[in-house]
């Protein structure tokens, strides 16, 4: 009974989503919902966007295992990521009126810099839309006690995604995650309580969790460990900031406030909200020890679904998998749309420069459709990777190449096209280094490319300046002959 009433969230899902497309007209529209969004949605679109298949599945299986310092990547990252964003990006950029963030290296740095990151935001998409269908695959294999095997639920839950995603863009996207994101919260909330009880009450939870130590946050008292906690911190935090799904949020606002204002909000609430799955898996080791030890020994992305499966009644069920689903397809719909419509003003334009704003759109929605074919099938050959892993390694990219260009760029002056160019093949060419070199087992290597990536940035920039300025001949101070 529980797996059609899925396939009918899904069918309504996809109608609210096909009926918001009819307010698509030109690109705007479907890359930026032609910037008409109020701040409740830029709420709800940015957490919806956070809130994927990793913060209920992957954070507590994390969690569980090694404590919150396990997830200080995300939740913790990527929440201070929309803040940061709110703070010190977005107004700065709402007022530039670009289409997307890879715009703005166009207008900073020239074409090659523009190509360049175009192509670092569009990869790190990858592993992150692949989490989600990875999810996806997951729940219509539980769902249908294995009738339906994990790359067929894959391509079911792609086509779902696709079938609004292709047609509505951002405004589809932005009315879904609205929907989505009321069913989240109050399916999840109830959810909490009714695990609560049947653990024998909140307290008992919490005290549970304290007494195995999974509210330790910082790392041990030493060099490598603090490094690499450092480095985990920062992975989302920052390398989060370069992309095409944050910077759509933010320009399709409909004011500066809303703007700077919603990835604040969006964030704060994504990080305190992000600690109910993680109540959720601690109250399945009391509820059942025995088998969440085995299933953490196994698949620990299985023990919320088993304990919902198994331990509650139907219409917690019910509420579980909704709320499970407008997390996935909230945040997959909107990682499909970024790197799409990056590609198409960034990369396809350069070679039709010429071409009209019809067929600019047509092309956007070709580049998903071949773009859900690409995630479909790197998913599929990835099975088995952890949820969690795939996300977080999907955001060293941006962080080593395209972070500092921005930030520089926007907050420093003397930030020149050479200094981008020797940040983005420094950082890029450090991080994997280390990664291929064991060097990278005692210092991380995406800090590794963030430093040298800001160091090719200051001495790319700089050095030129400063060796024009040595050669340019000093004239003789006039000397009075009286």
């Amino acid at each position: 009974m529980l797996l059609p009433l899925v396939i009918a969230y899904l069918l309504v899902t996809i109608s609210i989503g096909l009926y918001a497309a009819k307010r698509v007209k030109n690109t705007t529209d479907f890359a930026l919902a032609g910037r008409h969004l109020p701040l409740y949605m830029i709420v709800t679109t940015t957490f919806a966007t956070w809130f994927g298949s990793e913060t209920v599945l992957g954070i507590p299986a994390m969690f569980i295992e090694g404590g919150l310092r396990e997830v200080v990547e995300d939740p913790f990252g990527a929440g201070v990521c929309l803040i940061l964003v709110g703070l010190f990006f977005a107004g700065k950029l709402y007022r530039m009126t670009l289409l997307t963030i890879s715009d703005y290296y166009r207008e900073r740095f020239g074409r090659g810099i523009e190509i360049a990151c175009s192509i670092i935001i569009m990869i790190s998409y990858l592993g992150w839309v692949s989490a989600q269908v990875t999810a996806l695959g997951l729940i219509f294999h539980l769902l249908s006690e294995g009738a339906v095997s994990i790359p067929l639920g894959m391509c079911i839950g792609v086509i779902s995604i696709l079938a609004y995603t292709l047609f509505g863009g951002m405004w589809s996207v932005a009315v879904t995650d609205f929907i989505q994101m009321i069913i989240l919260v109050l399916g999840l909330t109830a959810i909490a309580l009714f695990a609560g009880n049947m653990a024998g009450g909140a307290d008992k939870v919490i005290d549970f969790a304290m007494s195995r130590e999974l509210f330790n946050f910082w790392p041990e008292p030493n060099l490598t460990e603090m490094l690499f906690f450092f480095a985990a911190a920062i992975t989302m935090m920052l390398g989060s900031i370069p992309q095409q799904d944050v910077f759509q949020r933010v320009m399709s606002a409909n004011s500066v406030k809303s703007a700077t204002r919603g990835p604040v909000i969006g964030g704060l609430a994504y990080i305190l909200f992000a600690f109910v799955p993680m109540f959720l898996v601690a109250s399945a080791l009391l509820i059942m020890p025995e088998q969440t030890a085995a299933l953490l020994a196994e698949d620990p992305q299985k023990v919320l679904p088993t304990l919902v499966l198994e331990k509650m009644p139907f219409i917690m069920q019910v509420l579980f998998f909704g709320a499970l689903l407008s997390a996935i397809m909230s945040t997959a719909s909107a990682t499909l749309l970024a790197p799409s419509v990056t590609f198409t003003e960034n990369i396809w334009r350069q070679f039709r420069p010429a071409g009209s704003d019809q067929s600019n759109l047509l092309t956007m929605r070709i580049t998903v459709l071949l773009f859900a074919t690409a995630v479909l099938t790197y998913a599929i050959k990835m099975q088995g990777t952890s949820i969690y892993e795939l996300v977080s390694g999907a955001y060293q990219v941006p962080l080593v190449g395209a972070f500092v260009p921005l930030v520089c760029g926007l907050y420093w002056q003397r930030a020149t096209t050479q200094g981008a160019v020797a940040s983005v093949a420094l950082g890029i060419a450090f991080w994997l280094l280390f990664l291929a070199m064991p060097w990278g087992e005692v210092f991380p290597a995406q800090l590794a490319g963030l430093l040298a990536s800001f160091s090719g940035m200051f001495a790319g920039s700089l050095l030129p300046q400063w060796i024009a300025n040595s050669r340019t001949p000093h004239r003789p101070l006039a000397t009075d002959s009286r």
